[in-house]
């Protein structure tokens, strides 16, 4: 699926089967919001199912706290329509907001109080029942991995930490959808794997998680579908392969040969699905789309071919080159 498109037109991938038979979480459509001259957001819309996790990747002033705003009713829209669970929210809603869960950028803790205070207070606003908070607050503790440490204030923890309380005060109440808002920034590598891993798990238990990021790496580890932000339009939606298909650019399968190169090369030329075959003296590089499919293939005929392999590396193209070729500009300019 290739499709040299220009970077001003949103493309849109159409979804599997498999996303419109699922249950969708979040609709979006049309959303607009303008701040006196500048227009923040324009026309956006998606949806996001059961279990999916969902990425809006785009730098800084992208559009994407404003979009997310708008969905779970904090700012009104001037355009456009959302609905959670097939129920409308807008800042004067209360039903379909109560499944929501938001977690913004800054941090909101007390941090007078211990992890498990923070969780009881949110709890309580959240209206659950004395009975099940208890088993609710160990529950979220253990997904954001803070057990042993939700007895000890929070004005104590690190960064990460408090990031870590700030996800898990957002999901104390089991909300359909959850938003997070870029929460990895400013956060240390260990702290930001283990959110990482928190959201994973949110995923694998059925949370449709609505992620945030101008981190490239975040997005391709997390994300089941992205969409490209810039400018306050979506300039393109799909999985991280087919947004890659998009700017036609191949997967490069790197052999290290034992053997003759130039009978390995023979070879493959009866594999059709190869674009490409470079040898140099001990190594081949194979140039093909869907690398991962075919390199079965391709050892099988070096292995019929009589030719060692002592090396295999598959190198795919990443969400950097799609967002320079649909903006013009890298994603952290």
């Amino acid at each position: 699926m290739k499709d040299d498109k220009s970077a001003g037109e949103h493309v849109v991938l159409a979804p599997s089967e498999a996303e419109r038979c699922s249950l969708n979480v979040l609709e979006c459509s049309g959303l607009v919001k303008a701040f006196d001259d500048l227009v923040a957001v324009d026309d956006v819309g998606f949806h996001i199912a059961e279990g999916e996790t969902y990425g809006l990747l785009g730098p800084n002033g992208a559009g994407k706290t404003t979009t997310i705003s708008m969905i779970s009713g904090i700012l009104e829209a001037d355009a456009g329509k959302v609905t959670v669970t097939g129920k409308e929210i807008t800042t004067r809603t209360t039903d379909g907001n109560a499944e929501i869960g938001y977690v913004p950028q800054d941090i909101a803790i007390y941090p007078d109080l211990t992890a498990r205070e923070n969780l009881r207070f949110f709890g309580k606003l959240y209206g659950i029942p004395k009975d099940r908070l208890g088993r609710r607050i160990d529950e979220v503790l253990e997904v954001i991995g803070l057990s042993d440490r939700g007895d000890d204030r929070t004005e104590e923890y690190s960064g990460g930490m408090k990031r870590r309380l700030n996800i898990g005060i957002g999901l104390l109440h089991e909300p359909s959808l959850l938003i997070l808002d870029e929460p990895t920034v400013g956060v240390d590598p260990q702290s930001r794997n283990s959110i990482l891993e928190s959201v994973e798990l949110l995923g694998q238990a059925g949370t449709a998680v609505l992620y945030t990021t101008h981190y490239m790496e975040e997005a391709e580890r997390l994300c089941d579908r992205l969409a490209i932000i810039d400018a306050g339009k979506i300039r393109a939606e799909g999985t991280r392969r087919e947004l890659v298909e998009l700017v036609g650019q191949l997967d490069t399968i790197s052999l290290g040969v034992v053997g003759s190169a130039r009978r390995l090369v023979d070879a493959l030329q009866l594999v059709p699905e190869i674009e490409q075959i470079t040898a140099a003296e001990g190594s081949v590089e194979i140039l093909v789309s869907g690398a991962s499919g075919l390199l079965p293939r391709i050892l099988d005929a070096a292995q019929k071919a009589d030719v060692g392999i002592s090396g295999v590396e598959v190198v795919e193209p990443n969400l950097e080159s799609v967002f320079l070729h649909l903006t013009g500009k890298a994603l952290r300019d």
